[in-house]
């Protein structure tokens, strides 16, 4: 395996998710939409349930009859609307012409005489007997489908059933709407006495407070919506992050806009790993069973990485390529890159051994590293950028993984890392180095000069 620079692919797309990506997090939305329309069903029944045990209470028989089976039509056609979605009818239209529907039938049944009173209170005394306070329980059900469109047109809907109601009183022969002023304040009490009296200003105020209403809640609501997308963007941010960077650093990158944006030389460590012979066994093995080994020993890999405070930059067929030192350079970059390399051949030595004990043939890892100056940062455009590490120091960290193979051993690091692990960790360098062989000088393919190397394993 050998690259002369390799760029990782980090989608850190500022307008949003893109592609099958975009296309889940739709769906996601689409799903806590479905949600909150079934909280929003449990609760709008839960509120009618109420209602109806309040009306047995309080309200005469049969009169409550009347109410009663108004009661049950909200419900039934609160279930009617999510069995329709339930069957996969679902169309986008159907909230909104449900929202309609239920102020329109609460209208109703608010200024509509009881047909089953006795002694029925005239619909003018409805507009006058606080009635509309019922339009806002209504109002606040539509919250919970994240929509502020769907508040906001249920505040238009009810806001006009109830004008529509409001006018059909008046316009009956009986309504009285005038106060005789200038007749002194016992015929303006007098007026204001009869069932039959309206006071205009009363259903205005009502119809404009609750306009009102519900333009701030539908703010609320798109508020909270756009809360919910930027949390889930970042996520999702934070998410690609976690695939090439150790859990400490992605919080700190996650906090910055311009993280990766600037195009800088630093000396990193970079770390190759493959594993030996590997097309000859997949050639013997099934398909599945080679996805399967690859999977188990990526994943072997990238904890090691991790564990070690490395970056992973990218799974190349059945290896990585790792980066120590990126985005930013530490104090122990190389001690952590030489502790790599070590825990790579150690842990995958334990691993053989439990893979001979059940009858399955060892696995061999080869690891090159070195350490030197590579240009990093994100190249590319607004739409797409990559984090890139380019450089000859990861030609020859390649280099020197495809080396292994001649050379008999299982990690080759350059002298340039022993240096600087002297350097870093002067008390620390001869057991961090601890089991490394000088090879001596090395002739590496397509590079004039050659490299002091030190072998392990």
């Amino acid at each position: 395996m050998a690259v002369d620079a390799v760029a990782v692919t980090a989608e850190f797309a500022p307008e949003g998710l893109r592609g099958r990506q975009e296309a889940r997090f739709v769906e996601s939305l689409a799903a806590e939409e479905a949600a909150g329309r079934l909280l929003a069903l449990k609760g709008r029944t839960a509120a009618l349930i109420v209602v109806g045990l309040f009306l047995f209470v309080f309200a005469p028989f049969p009169d409550v009859l009347f109410y009663e089976l108004l009661l049950a039509l909200f419900v039934v056609a609160g279930f009617a609307r999510m069995g329709v979605e339930q069957l996969g009818l679902f169309r986008w239209w159907q909230p909104y012409a449900q929202t309609a529907l239920d102020f329109a039938l609460l209208a109703f049944t608010l200024v509509v005489p009881n047909p089953l009173a006795d002694v029925g209170l005239p619909p003018q005394f409805a507009i006058r007997s606080g009635n509309f306070v019922y339009f806002y329980i209504m109002l606040a059900g539509l919250a919970f489908a994240y929509q502020p469109k769907q508040v906001l047109w249920g505040g238009i809907t009810g806001a006009i059933a109830w004008a529509v109601a409001v006018a059909w009183v008046i316009s009956r022969p009986d309504t009285i709407l005038e106060m005789p002023s200038d007749q002194g304040l016992g015929p303006m009490l007098g007026a204001m006495l009869q069932p039959t009296f309206v006071d205009i200003n009363m259903p205005i105020r009502d119809i404009v407070v609750f306009l009102i209403v519900a333009s701030l809640l539908a703010l609320v609501v798109s508020r909270s919506r756009r809360s919910v997308l930027r949390q889930a963007s970042l996520e999702r941010e934070r998410g690609n992050l976690a695939r090439y960077f150790p859990p400490t650093t992605v919080d700190r990158l996650a906090s910055q806009d311009t993280a990766l944006a600037q195009v800088r030389e630093q000396d990193v460590a970079v770390l190759f790993a493959d594993l030996v012979g590997f097309t000859r066994w997949a050639e013997r093995h099934a398909p599945h069973e080679v996805i399967t080994m690859l999977r188990e020993v990526h994943a072997r890999l990238e904890e090691i990485v991790f564990q070690n405070q490395g970056t992973l930059d990218k799974f190349i067929g059945d290896g990585l390529m790792a980066t120590f030192g990126t985005p930013d350079p530490g104090p122990r970059d190389v001690v952590n890159a030489v502790a790599c390399v070590k825990t790579i051949v150690q842990e995958f030595a334990a691993w053989n051994v439990r893979r001979q004990s059940r009858g399955k043939a060892p696995i061999q890892i080869a690891v090159g590293l070195h350490y030197g100056p590579v240009v990093v940062g994100s190249i590319g455009t607004d739409r797409r950028l990559e984090f890139a590490v380019l450089g000859d120091t990861v030609n020859v960290a390649s280099r020197l993984e495809a080396l292994t193979r001649e050379l008999g051993c299982s990690a080759l690091i350059s002298s340039a890392v022993a240096e600087a692990v002297s350097e870093q960790a002067p008390d620390e360098a001869s057991s961090i180095l601890a089991g490394f062989v000088h090879r001596g000088a090395v002739s590496l393919k397509g590079r004039e000069q050659q490299v002091e190397v030190l072998a392990y394993g």
